[in-house]
């Protein structure tokens, strides 16, 4: 069981990486240091759903940190 959600652990940490790393797409590096914070910008359509992904695969990847501290 422990394995199971160790490696569960892995493949989330991975998804998590790569959603992240698709939503920073197009940013370039002058926002990393306080510039282009110019216009204010909405999600819409793939940001906003890759988005609410994100969020879920980190709720889920904390539920099972939990799950593998309690086993």
């Amino acid at each position: 069981m422990k394995n199971t959600l160790l490696i569960s652990q892995i493949v989330l940490s991975v998804i998590i990486t790569t959603l992240i790393l698709l939503q920073a797409q197009g940013t370039g590096l002058g926002s990393t240091w306080g510039g282009g914070g110019e216009t204010y910008h909405t999600r819409r359509g793939i940001e906003k759903v890759l988005f609410y992904f994100t969020i879920a695969a980190i709720t889920i990847f904390a539920s099972v940190s939990l799950a593998i501290i309690i086993i």
